[in-house]
């Protein structure tokens, strides 16, 4: 698995950021949030004169094997139809993109579909569409690797074309199912929460989805305790760590497992000993072995590459729009791998799914803007762009006191 070396923005510009901030001809404070967006971007890019260069949107699309269990009204081809409506311009992002001055770049992460070679979609498949998590694992530990990867390479092509603020969308019929179970798991919130409308499902279409991932969780917990099970059988007499009076998982701990159908115990990808405690100290408190099954168990291809490419843009340390419910759910697994992460991050938006406003509680996530939205494909991150150039104005072209021979009057 990558390791990234991502880290929070130094401290020491801080200071000088804020004094400029505070010095500009106005009351103190009295651009809110622009300010706050200003401080932002100049701690990411440690100027006092930040700018935005070259913003692109990278939109993943792939489907999903749940999709067999109908839990969304959206028919599977609707993932292919879109993808080429995407670069017609003729889409909500299409449009959104060209008004906002941002390069869309379109990328098959594992639709089922065979795009022809030269229609101006990016080449990522994994696989055709994730297998179905009510009944095995979306995807394979190597295929989520290779999902992240690809997500990182995305970003190092926008980044030596100059970018330096880029936006993450998707499209896949059916995924805010697995939205909602990666926010149950990463976000502690009980499932009932997390499942929304999607693209419009009421009454019983909607509950039905929620008995469909409520069954899912139920085999993945089954799953987890005929693990553990053999994982005690395994280990009885093996011996246990120094200073352990018995072996013990850490709660939520994944990294003693064995794969599905395996007959013996098997370390856990990467691993290179027996490990018992809690792992990597992220925020949850649970380790990065957790967060990965969770992720390669319920998600889809294009938000694995989505989680990649936040990571690979914090590491280049560039701004990121995060979208509505899947892309923030995306930000939060980010989170949960590597904590820095969200210091990167601007949210566009509060959506209108069902859960969106508990993730963006649970990252402390303030969003810009708050407009029913509910669309995806990363609109309300492109619809909150201008607010963002405000701001990168605002600090830059207004004048201080002294500057304007203005009395500063606080």
């Amino acid at each position: 698995m990558r390791t990234f070396n991502i880290f929070s923005p130094d401290e020491g510009m801080r200071g000088a950021l804020q004094i400029k901030i505070d010095n500009l001809t106005k009351p103190k404070g009295s651009l809110g949030m622009l300010e706050e967006l200003a401080l932002q971007v100049g701690m990411i890019q440690q100027s006092l004169e930040p700018e935005l260069r070259n913003p692109q949107h990278i939109l993943f699309g792939a489907d999903h094997g749940i999709l067999e269990e109908g839990v969304s009204c959206t028919p599977k081809e609707v993932t292919w139809q879109q993808m080429g409506h995407f670069l017609k311009g003729g889409a909500g992002i299409s449009f959104l993109c060209d008004q906002h001055g941002f390069k869309l770049n379109v990328v098959d992460s594992g639709v089922d579909f065979d795009f022809p070679k030269g229609c101006g979609i990016v080449d990522a498949k994994i696989r055709k569409g994730t297998r179905n998590f009510l009944k095995e694992p979306a995807m394979t530990m190597e295929e989520l690797e290779l999902a992240i990867e690809r997500g990182v390479e995305q970003v190092d092509k926008v980044f030596a074309q100059g970018c330096n603020i880029v936006s993450f969308g998707e499209m896949g019929a059916g995924n805010t199912s697995p939205s909602s179970m990666w926010m149950s798991y990463l976000g502690g919130i009980p499932l009932r929460e997390c499942v929304g409308a999607g693209s419009g499902l009421v009454g019983s279409a909607l509950q039905h989805k929620l008995e469909v991932l409520e069954a899912a969780a139920a085999n993945y917990e089954a799953w987890k305790a005929r693990i553990c099970g053999k994982v005690a059988a395994s280990c009885t007499g093996a011996g246990t760590a120094p200073g352990a009076e018995e072996l013990q998982l850490a709660p939520g701990a994944e990294e003693l497992q064995l794969a599905p159908g395996a007959e013996e115990l098997q370390l856990a990808p990467g691993a290179e000993e027996l490990r018992v405690g809690t792992g990597a100290g992220n925020l949850s408190g649970r380790n990065r072995e957790y967060t990965l099954e969770i992720m390669r168990w319920f998600g889809g291809y294009e938000m694995v590459m989505a989680v990649g490419g936040m990571l690979r843009a914090a590491e280049l340390k560039m701004t990121i729009l995060v979208d509505g419910f899947i892309m923030t759910n995306c930000m939060l697994a980010a989170r949960e791998l590597y904590p820095a992460v969200t210091d990167y991050a601007i949210y566009g938006h509060c959506g209108d799914e069902s859960g969106h406003r508990r993730v963006l509680d649970v990252l402390g996530a303030k969003p810009i803007l708050n407009l029913g939205l509910r669309l995806g494909e990363g609109s309300g991150a492109i619809c909150a762009y201008p607010i963002v150039v405000s701001a990168v104005n605002m600090i830059n072209r207004m004048d201080s006191f002294n500057g304007a021979a203005v009395t500063k009057y606080f």
